[in-house]
């Protein structure tokens, strides 16, 4: 499992590892570490997105251990030590309810691969024996709608949809009512691809968000926000701005496969304490992974 892992994120992440092979590739010249050598680093992790306050913290703590030494084979392994100290110290798992129905609200603007996340992870549970009933809630998108109906009927999970434009809570509200009278295992609720600065759709996402949490105490378990890959710190910008809204549990982080930017998984957690929990490495349903740090680490530096 590790390995399958290691290989399909590798191979995802082959443009976020190339600039992440010039940072390795600094462990491995010759000469001191002086403030050039600093500086180069500094710059190869902005290249590769990992972020001011990140790549900052990074430097400072080469400086402070390395400084007029030799590079030497330590340099690396102490690197690794600070990127795996920036994350999670293991995989985190999606929360479960402890009686009742698991429920799952999803957030994300549009563009982000929010509703293909939601099949996925609709598809992860069907896969454990799990029953799901997916919310439809982007109720002003006709089109998000049946693309959701389209991947219910292809996983097996049920569906509730309300009228073309209607009340999002309501929605919510009724998934929920479904879930409890037929006993099933996990409501995920799609929520309309919004833009951060939407103030009202913002608003009707904390709406459903208070209508949940009526309906099933303890719920919603997750909030997981789900974020594109390849747009960086510009996703770090648009993360802060929902957890102003809504109380985030995790990431999903979307597109990994192809983008130069992966490097912004330790700007979420240095700079809005969250998780990365998922991440998407393909477009088919089974690509979609528990995020594992040492895995994610390993496949960036390794050669």
């Amino acid at each position: 499992m590790f390995l399958a892992l290691y290989e399909r994120l590798k191979s995802g992440l082959a443009r976020t590892r190339d600039l992440f092979s010039g940072i390795a590739g600094l462990f491995t010249g010759k000469g001191r570490i002086d403030r050039n050598f600093l500086l180069e680093m500094e710059k190869r992790l902005l290249l590769a997105d990992v972020g001011a306050t990140a790549t900052k913290e990074i430097v400072k703590q080469v400086e402070a251990a390395f400084l007029d030494k030799e590079i030497g084979p330590d340099l690396a392994g102490f690197v690794r030590k600070i990127l795996l100290e920036m994350l999670p110290s293991e995989k985190l798992e999606i929360a479960k309810a402890t009686e009742g129905p698991t429920v799952i609200l999803v957030a994300g603007v549009n563009g982000s691969g929010k509703t293909t996340s939601i099949a996925k992870l609709a598809n992860r549970f069907r896969k454990e024996g799990k029953t799901v009933v997916v919310g439809a809630c982007d109720t002003f998108r006709a089109a998000a709608v049946e693309q959701l109906n389209t991947w219910a009927q292809r996983i097996g999970c049920e569906i509730v949809r309300g009228q073309t434009g209607g009340d999002p809570a309501s929605v919510a509200h009724d998934t929920c009512e479904k879930a409890l009278a037929k006993k099933i295992d996990v409501v995920i609720l799609d929520t309309a691809g919004r833009l951060h600065t939407q103030t009202h759709l913002m608003r009707e996402l904390e709406k459903i968000h208070r209508i949940v949490q009526r309906k099933i105490p303890g719920s919603p378990h997750e909030v997981l926000l789900v974020l594109d890959g390849t747009n960086g710190q510009n996703a770090l910008y648009q993360a802060g701005q929902f957890t102003k809204a809504i109380s985030c549990t995790g990431i999903i982080l979307t597109k990994l496969d192809g983008t130069a930017k992966g490097g912004f998984v330790f700007s979420i957690r240095q700079n809005l304490g969250l998780a990365v929990k998922l991440v998407g490495v393909g477009e088919g349903l089974d690509d979609l992974e528990a995020f594992d740090p040492e895995t994610f680490i390993s496949s960036l530096l390794d050669n």
